[in-house]
């Protein structure tokens, strides 16, 4: 147990950077919990969570509240969508992530978030949808 102890508290230490909060720009958003250094992966290292690719009309029978919700949180492309393989009950903090023109993390080929500067405690984290999914956004 003191080994599992010790490294949480690093993990606290070192590792955790951002929060869910209500955004300015769009709803709801990921925030600085403290500065994050230029080149930090403030959202961790590579995502581990493999998604699984649906066509769309494998999801008709699902009420139309959770097709919804399953849309508001998953990449969308044409006919097809990608969901997390774990489900929808605990999500990735990334899925939270705004878009600007300006933004202030990357994707790494790893699939890692990149700080592309420093980030000032407090301010909102963005990705460009446009450059991060290849392709303009529609959502």
């Amino acid at each position: 147990m003191p080994k599992l102890k010790a490294k949480l508290l690093k993990h606290l230490e070192t590792e955790i950077y951002c929060k869910i909060g209500v955004s300015k720009v769009h709803g709801v958003g990921v925030f600085a919990l403290r500065e994050i250094p230029k080149g930090a992966k403030p959202l961790g290292g590579p995502r581990r969570q493999r998604e699984i690719k649906l066509k769309l009309k494998e999801l008709e029978t699902l009420p139309k509240t959770l097709k919804n919700y399953i849309k508001s949180f998953c990449f969308v492309d044409e006919d097809s969508i990608f969901i997390p393989s774990d489900g929808l009950n605990a999500m990735d903090m990334a899925v939270y992530l705004n878009h600007s023109k300006k933004p202030n993390l990357r994707f790494r080929k790893d699939g890692s978030l990149v700080a592309l500067k420093t980030i000032r405690s407090g301010a909102e984290l963005f990705i460009d949808y446009d450059i991060s999914f290849e392709d303009e956004h529609f959502f």
